[in-house]
């Protein structure tokens, strides 16, 4: 039996301030770092994509979009090399920037998605950016953001880049554990006559749930939380 937006808007708005706190520098994740081990840095990136809710929210609103595996895979790899260049390049050359601008600026690549998805250029009359270009640049923008959270952590001033990479390697461990069960669900949703309620159910989400992050985030910038 479908189940309607009405019912499930209240339960997932309770998430979205969740979300928020979701991928934070936690002293847990700094205490496993003072190994100094690489394979901590791998540990604490693959912890790090898998509770990024911005981060799978924004995938799962891009796999929504495509029918094929052909697709899914040219899709994701181009986000990939986006976060890649921008995390390993601006963790590297020590650039960064106010982590809760980053993350609004994320939160509205959610929102875009969602919107995209629901047909939102169309009923505007408005051409929709070209989907791989706009996926490549919000990779970028992702990675950045990625980026941001590394270097909050103290790295110590030894074998720099092998920690960037390392983190950088758990980040797409994580990516692909988080991908493969959204995949299937989404698959799998495919094959029933409620997949058409599913699909609007979940886009309207990311569009709630993009405009509450960025909410939050501009919030957490203005009052100077930490």
């Amino acid at each position: 039996m479908a189940v309607s937006l009405r019912k499930i808007l209240p339960f997932l708005l309770v998430l979205i301030p969740a979300f928020g706190f979701a991928h934070g520098v936690t002293s847990a994740d700094q205490e496993l770092l003072r190994s100094d081990s690489l394979w901590a840095y791998m540990q604490v990136g693959a912890t790090h994509m898998l509770t990024g809710y911005d981060h799978l929210l924004f995938l799962a609103g891009v796999v929504f979009y495509l029918n094929g595996i052909k697709d899914i895979l040219k899709f994701i790899t181009v986000f990939t090399i986006g976060h890649c260049i921008t995390l390993i390049s601006a963790t590297y050359a020590g650039i960064t920037a106010n982590e809760h601008l980053v993350d609004a600026v994320i939160a509205l690549s959610v929102l875009y998605k969602g919107f995209e998805n629901l047909g939102g250029f169309k009923k505007l009359n408005v051409k929709a950016p070209n989907l791989l270009l706009m996926v490549g640049v919000f990779g970028l923008i992702h990675g950045f953001g990625l980026s941001t959270r590394l270097q909050s952590f103290d790295m110590g001033q030894d074998h720099i880049l092998a920690k960037i990479l390392c983190f950088n390697l758990g980040v797409e461990i994580g990516q692909v554990l988080a991908l493969i069960p959204i995949v299937f669900i989404i698959t799998f949703s495919r094959r029933h006559r409620q997949f058409t309620a599913f699909y609007k159910a979940v886009n309207w989400y990311l569009v709630l749930a993009g405009i509450g992050l960025f909410l939050y985030q501009m919030y957490g910038y203005f009052n100077g939380i930490e």
